[in-house]
């Protein structure tokens, strides 16, 4: 046996069985003797064991709650990594948020629940428990909140595509309690010439068509990430959900998108524990915030980002668990149309800005601004601020954070901040489309969605709609796809097909994210001569005409689940009135129309080889089925434990 792994060190002999444990005395009083639970004052004991000041106790006591991972040394080297650069400097805005409330005499604790990287689970099985995962840490957080019974708030920190809406979720179910929320921020943009988080992902498919060396490969997959925290360059689903959260009013103003480990990010968590103690002092709870109203507004502020389809999913989730409301598609159409696209940020462009140039335009406020002009926000909305939406952004438009900002990246950076957040002429002068598109049609009847202002507008026709019609590859498993794009097998991928994945739906995978597919495509120099039709969701840098969330998925009878290889696809996609369709209209001998298509989709049985993944993991399945008892993908995936029980009773 090797000595190095039994045998012990003689430095590790020299041990001590015994301590005289805390000096002082805890203040206790005739009244918490009496009263007080036997869990409130053996709290005050293991405080002190601990090592804070006994003197000490007695002050609030606020819980911070992040999504930390990895293990860093004082000077920010690694130690052991976290999943994510997104969750890896983030237990520094714990420090300066806990300094911040023991300077105010209050009792901070400090609890992780850390999250997985989408990117790195991507055209893995690890992404089978990428959206099930939102689910189970929200429910971990919300027992650990509840398990500092003395909390007199939650402060809340967190950065990317799960985490964030998983702790979005979990403070919206404080109904008792005041909760505020950090963002973890965003990576710095990379220096001129290289590649962002999102265009990085696709270098394996672009080396294997010729279209970049194995050299350029190397160096493109190096240089990407440009500080080692925040969250990626674009406005995906980490971008999106820290926007969404501003505009709830669930962070101070300018929060989201700051540059990750520079001063004014920590500033934000300072300034986060002084309002949650306020909001505390004067009995401001979460559902004063959190209110019909604050949706309203984060839809709005959505539509002008042109934000993630993955905020279908968690906005929804959040809602559930404040208690109000659900946003039905009917909502999402309605502020779609009604709101203007503002913001010029990758993956949507036309200029592809990084979010770190948005935040110095100004940000959330910022785009606020435009929308209070246009009567598009409801300006009486508490924030945790203390002060109605109206009054933040009054002082927003005089303030000298945002005249400094925005001159940074004038001077600075030689950026026009009003080219980043346009005013609606400005946008409408350069072609920004409205974001989201959910068509109808033979094979979504429940409805699908196309981030319908990421398609690229060279095969957009001039009146502004999107007109395909190919013959269908179907494909049932997401590494088979990729294989038929790279062109290698049989079965290839070329212009003109519609690329049909199903079974990748919450019954089929637990609902993947498909970002190989998508971003493949959008980096072949054809690959917007491609459509994509899935019953699966997209990462929120995917662009190009890729259709998602098709219902009902292909496990759930969906008619997505019956079509064959070479069927003709009909997809038709008005950009500007946001309306669409998707429909099989014929076969390989010709195009017979819709009503055909219906009538050939009744007739059919579902394809032989549906099945769900054979490495989908129990716990993922045990998700799918429970989520959808309780109003599936469009109810936000969540777990309403009415439904369930009704089910489960028959009652």
């Amino acid at each position: 046996m090797p000595s190095d792994l039994l045998d012990t060190p003689e430095s590790a002999y020299q041990l001590v069985s015994t301590a005289p444990g805390p000096k002082g005395a805890l203040p206790l009083t005739d009244e918490l003797l009496r009263h007080a639970p036997s869990g409130h004052l053996f709290g005050w004991t293991q405080n002190v064991g601990m090592g804070w000041n006994p003197t000490l106790l007695g002050g609030k006591e606020f819980t911070i709650l992040s999504t930390h991972g990895g293990l860093r040394a004082d000077d920010g080297t690694p130690i052991a990594l976290g999943f994510h650069s997104g969750h890896w400097e983030v237990g520094l805005l714990v420090k300066a948020a806990a300094e911040e409330f023991a300077k105010l005499r209050c009792l901070p604790f400090a609890g992780a629940v850390t999250d997985p990287c989408d990117g790195r689970t991507q055209g893995t099985t690890g992404m089978f428990d990428s959206l099930p995962y939102r689910n189970d840490s929200a429910q971990v957080m919300r027992r650990l909140m509840r398990s500092h019974p003395t909390r007199a708030g939650v402060m809340g920190i967190a950065t990317c595509d799960k985490g964030l809406p998983a702790m979005m979720m979990a403070l919206a179910a404080q109904h008792h309690h005041p909760t505020i929320l950090v963002p973890g921020g965003v990576m710095l943009a990379g220096e001129a010439g290289h590649e962002d988080t999102g265009k990085v992902q696709t270098i394996g498919a672009r080396y294997v068509h010729g279209e970049i060396t194995l050299e350029q490969a190397a160096e493109a997959g190096c240089h990407a990430c440009a500080s080692p925290g925040g969250g990626c360059q674009f406005l995906g689903t980490a971008a999106t959900s820290q926007v969404v959260a501003e505009a709830l009013g669930l962070t101070l103003p300018h929060a989201a998108l700051a540059p990750s480990g520079q001063p004014i990010w920590l500033d934000t968590a300072r300034r986060s524990a002084r309002a949650l103690v306020e909001m505390s002092n004067r009995g401001i709870r979460t559902p004063d915030i959190l209110t019909e109203a604050a949706f309203r507004n984060a839809l709005a502020v959505f539509a002008a980002f042109g934000g993630s389809t993955n905020l279908l999913l968690h906005t929804p989730a959040v809602a559930f668990h404040a208690g109000v409301r659900r946003p039905t598609i009917d909502d999402w159409t309605y502020f779609n149309r009604k709101v203007p696209r503002l913001v010029d940020a990758l993956p949507n462009g036309p200029m592809n800005h990084p979010t770190m140039r948005v935040f110095l335009a100004g940000g959330v406020p910022e785009v606020m601004l435009h929308l209070r002009d246009l009567g598009l926000l409801e300006l009486d909305a508490l924030t945790v601020s203390g002060e109605p939406l109206g009054t933040v952004l009054d002082w927003w438009a005089k303030s000298e954070r945002r005249t400094r900002l925005r001159e940074l990246l004038r001077t600075r950076d030689g950026v026009d901040p009003d080219t980043v957040i346009m005013s609606p002429e400005q946008a409408r002068q350069r072609g920004l489309t409205s974001t989201i598109t959910f068509p109808l049609g033979n094979l979504a009847p429940d409805g699908c969605v196309i981030k319908s202002t990421a398609i690229d507008p060279s095969v957009v026709d001039a009146d502004g709609v999107y007109r395909k019609v190919g013959p269908a590859k179907v494909f049932i498993r997401e590494k088979d796809a990729i294989k038929a794009i790279k062109g290698e097998g049989d079965r290839k991928v070329v212009p003109g097909d519609v690329l049909v994945l199903c079974c990748r739906g919450p019954l089929g995978s637990g609902m993947e994210e498909t970002y190989q597919v998508t971003s493949a495509l959008k980096h072949l120099k054809w690959g917007k001569q491609v459509a994509v039709i899935t019953d699966a969701r997209f990462s929120g840098v995917s662009t190009g005409a890729c259709i998602g969330h098709v219902s009902p998925e292909a496990l759930a009878g969906g008619p997505i689940g019956k079509l064959r290889d070479d069927d003709l696809i009909q997809i038709v996609i008005d950009r500007n009135r946001l309306e669409g369709t998707i429909d099989l209209v014929g076969n390989e001998i010709g195009n017979y129309g819709p009503l055909w298509g219906s009538a050939e989709l009744a007739a059919r049985s579902a394809r032989p080889d549906l099945e769900p993944d054979q490495a989908l993991p129990a716990d993922t399945r045990l998700w799918a089925a429970l989520q959808h008892a309780s109003g599936g993908v469009w109810g936000g995936c969540v777990y309403d434990p009415e439904l369930i029980a009704a089910k489960l009773t028959g009652k």
